[in-house]
């Protein structure tokens, strides 16, 4: 009498896959999945890539402010990224003022410190955009109406900001925001 339980209950070729091991069908399965996640990447790449800024605008991304022609007490307005961006050269008395003021005096409460650089504090730098509505605030030029703080009036609303452009009347809720820069030297200061 023959061992029939040595024999395999499906033998090879009839069309039955052993149960402990990967079948061609997984293999086509997995083969099709990572073949399908390729194409789809290459498909992908293109469009993701289309929304990243061309070189024109990365060259536009930063630019460079010679100090050198603005005088104590005074501002020069330049554009970056299409927003008016406030240099003023700060007076000691400015300074002083700025220093001097108690945080529970503002409505956004933010040290002088906080808002120039270290050792560079006779310099502020910052977005030229009113926070209530987007107006540009007058104040850089000397003749300009600057508020009861010296700094920075908004003619649409009356909004007021100090020379540190915190925001201390008005309907603004927020001080002026500061745009990345950092000086490469004492005469020369790069934005974005």
């Amino acid at each position: 009498m023959a061992n029939s339980a040595a024999l395999p209950a499906h033998p090879p070729g009839s069309g039955h896959a052993p149960q402990d091991g990967a079948t061609k069908r997984d293999f086509l399965k997995l083969l099709a999945g990572a073949s399908a996640l390729v194409g789809v990447g290459a498909i992908a790449w293109p469009l993701i890539d289309s929304m990243n800024p061309s070189q024109d605008v990365l060259a536009l991304s930063s630019i460079e402010v010679n100090l050198t022609p603005i005088p104590e007490g005074s501002g020069i307005t330049v554009l970056w990224r299409g927003k008016p961006i406030f240099v003023r050269h700060r007076t000691p008395a400015e300074i002083k003022a700025a220093e001097d003021v108690k945080l529970s005096e503002l409505i956004e409460p933010q040290a002088d410190a906080d808002r120039v650089k270290a050792g560079h504090a006779q310099w502020i730098v910052l977005i030229g955009i009113c926070t209530h509505l987007g107006c540009v605030p007058l104040g850089n030029k000397p003749t300009d109406p600057r508020g009861e703080w010296g700094g920075w009036f908004c003619p649409c609303h009356g909004s007021q900001y100090d020379t540190s452009g915190r925001v201390r009347h008005g309907p603004a809720p927020l001080n002026l925001y500061l745009p990345p820069y950092a000086f490469e030297s004492d005469t020369k200061v790069k934005i974005g």
